[in-house]
């Protein structure tokens, strides 16, 4: 890459004056021919110059998901044989850490007919050209998954597509970036020595500097853990799901609110009684003034333990509601009790009015309440948005999301580190594995 070949006048064109083509051929062993040809073309391509151009003006692109980009008729145009885009601008938000978190996917696709090792990204500010980041081959084992939602070691098949999850970390809000980009590097193993090396400019995004949505408590009580909450665990942050037509995240910041009794037990007596849970029966809370949208009753409980089989992708949230918050704003409430729902859509409530009792509906292996807020009233064909919440204390934080695992599977104490004094917290995220008091 970056070299000029012996005619660095051509443009790289077939003899017939058109794109870049090469026809098929079918061989027993061995890499295809007609895959040489194609990774040599390629890397050729890669490696031409820009042609020169002269304009006055600028253009602007638009984007609807990560906002305006511009694009001058003088910038470079680069072969990129890994293609790479982020659907979705991220949005920074404060973490109860005092932590401004950036979170967000790198969505790329391999178009080479070969597999290819992504071996470094860097998230770079658009402005300055400073690495705000860097993910190396052994980030991108764990960072990478894909469409399948499995890791791949970090390889990326042939015309094969998956998700790189990003999560960076600011000491403030305005160390932020308005703009990121991306340097992407890889190897194509099957292609010749000299040209298997891929290093690429991709995906510069405008951060979306919206006024994240501070909510009200969704609980009332001690004890309470958010599990699997945003930014490393896995659960909901990498919930992509083809719905729709699309592939979405609306759980991109969910949190599974469960209950810890005062010995740190999940549950007391028969594992597969939902009673037996501290949580089971909790009101759960509206969050803010809002008009219900949809109300799901009438499903039963699920027997905690095991998750359900053969689960629709109507009962998935179980008993549930959604309330709109206004500008753009949704909170979902799901796997409540079968009966419990106190409201009815087009009701307005107000923040602490009482929506349902926690229950073990739909989706569910044990007690308790989902809660994220989307960019729409569908529960899963929507983006998840990050939210505050705007007072709550924490006491404990546990060790990992395994003994946390155990603790629901055995109901054995929860392994968890005090908080001595517990910290107060205003107006921001509770991170993952909090133990939290409204």
């Amino acid at each position: 890459m970056g070299r000029a070949g012996n005619d660095e006048s051509r443009p790289c064109t077939t003899e017939r004056g058109g794109a870049v083509t090469a026809r098929r051929r079918t061989r027993r062993a061995g890499v295809p021919l007609a895959a040489v040809v194609i990774l040599s073309l390629l890397t050729a391509c890669a490696e031409a110059p820009a042609i020169s151009t002269t304009s006055d003006s600028g253009t602007t692109a638009t984007s609807a998901p990560t906002g305006e980009i511009s694009i001058s008729p003088d910038d470079p145009q680069a072969f990129t044989p890994i293609l790479a885009h982020v659907p979705v601008a991220p949005v920074p938000f404060a973490g109860s850490d005092g932590k401004t978190h950036v979170v967000y996917e790198l969505f790329i696709t391999n178009t080479a007919p070969a597999a290819a090792t992504l071996d470094q990204v860097e998230v770079i500010d658009s402005a300055t050209g400073e690495v705000v980041d860097t993910l190396d081959e052994a980030a991108l084992v764990d960072a990478f998954e894909v469409v399948t939602r499995t890791t791949a070691d970090g390889v990326v098949g042939a015309a094969q597509s998956g998700t790189i999850y990003l999560h960076l970390l600011f000491d403030d809000a305005a160390s932020v970036p308005e703009s990121l980009g991306h340097r992407l590097s890889a190897t194509l193993p099957d292609a010749p020595p000299e040209r298997q090396k891929i290093d690429e400019s991709v995906a510069t995004v405008r951060v979306d500097d919206r006024e994240v949505v501070e909510l009200g408590p969704p609980l009332e009580g001690t004890g309470y853990l958010a599990a699997d909450g945003c930014c490393d665990s896995t659960r909901h942050r990498r919930a992509a799901l083809p719905v729709n037509g699309s592939l979405t995240i609306a759980q991109r910041y969910a949190i599974d609110w469960e209950q810890v009794d005062d010995e740190g037990r999940i549950y007391v007596g028969e594992r597969t009684d939902p009673n037996s849970y501290a949580i089971y029966g909790d009101e759960a809370l509206a969050v803010a003034e809002g008009t219900v949208v949809k109300v799901l009753d009438g499903f039963e409980e699920q027997v905690p333990g095991t998750f359900p089989e053969n689960i629709s992708i109507e009962e998935a949230d179980g008993n549930s509601v959604v309330i709109d918050l206004g500008a753009g704003n949704f909170v979902m409430y799901a796997h409540l009790q079968p009966g419990s729902p106190r409201v009815e859509v087009g009701d307005k409530v107000e923040p602490g009015d009482v929506i349902g009792l926690v229950g073990n509906s739909g989706n569910s292996i044990a007690p308790h309440l989902h809660l994220h807020l989307m960019d729409s009233p569908l529960p899963l064909a929507s983006s998840g948005l990050p939210y505050t919440i705007d007072d709550f204390t924490i006491s404990g934080q546990t060790v990992s999301t395994e003994a946390f695992d155990k603790a629901e599977a055995d109901g054995t104490p929860l392994e968890y580190t005090p908080v001595d004094p517990p910290t107060s917290h205003r107006d921001q995220y509770p991170m993952d594995q909090s133990l939290v008091t409204f």
